[in-house]
């Protein structure tokens, strides 16, 4: 029976998976189905490193391409992410959704604590930080396993109510894959997803720049014309 359903052309799958999202969509409003357009799951920065960085892992590599179709096609029918949760309703073979639990571990302070000294010295702005515009060693060090932003498989904790032996099965899956496509839309989720207190950087680049100002005042910058410069110029 299952290897019946199983075999189901995609088409026929993608169909089963609208028909139960619009019956979630009335019960439940506030659900959010990851949507993906063009053939890309993920575009941003934050989207993308989030799934290089699952794909860069052997305890994944082998299993985890078995979602891409799944969350292309529109399987992940609902995709929330809290504070060191992820859930995610999942179409599978059967007519009912697949409930996916993917706990994160929280990054720990120290680590934090590192990557906000590196990230207040190497980005021009927080608003730079969240559309992915900083250096290439920066980016080297959120990914660093281990020692950077991004989980390792250790750190990672998968359940899903399909019948798959696997943790790693297709519905868990597409639904990590899910992630890399909301954080397109809101890199700050990454922050909530792993714990963080995003403030203290924020805290951290004001004060720097507070300091920066302080330290200024009462020093002429080289852009501001003198008043005999002005005189020159215009011939007064």
């Amino acid at each position: 029976m299952w290897g019946y359903y199983d075999y189901k052309p995609i088409a026929q799958r993608k169909a089963e998976a609208q028909r139960q999202l619009a019956k979630l969509m009335k019960k439940n409003p506030g659900i959010s189905p990851v949507i993906i357009e063009g053939r890309k799951i993920a575009r941003t920065w934050w989207g993308e490193a989030w799934n290089k960085n699952l794909e860069s892992y052997a305890d994944y590599a082998n299993r985890i391409g078995r979602g891409s179709a799944y969350v292309k096609n529109g399987m992940v029918l609902d995709l929330q992410i809290a504070q060191g949760e992820i859930k995610a309703l999942v179409q599978g073979s059967r007519r009912a959704p697949y409930d996916v639990l993917i706990r994160i571990d929280r990054l720990p302070d120290a680590t934090w604590g590192s990557i906000v000294e590196q990230v207040s010295r190497k980005i021009g702005s927080v608003e730079d930080l969240i559309c992915g515009k900083f250096p290439e060693d920066l980016s080297r060090a959120f990914l660093s396993r281990g020692k950077g932003l991004f989980p390792t498989p250790d750190e990672i904790h998968l359940d899903c109510s399909c019948p798959d032996w696997a943790d790693m099965c297709k519905h868990v899956a597409a639904a990590l894959y899910g992630v890399g496509a909301r954080l397109d839309r809101d890199p700050l989720l990454f922050f909530t997803m792993r714990g963080i207190d995003f403030s203290a950087l924020i805290k951290k680049s004001v004060s720097e720049k507070m300091e920066s100002m302080f330290k200024n005042i009462g020093k002429k910058s080289k852009r501001i014309i003198e008043d005999a410069d002005i005189g020159k110029i215009f011939g007064i």
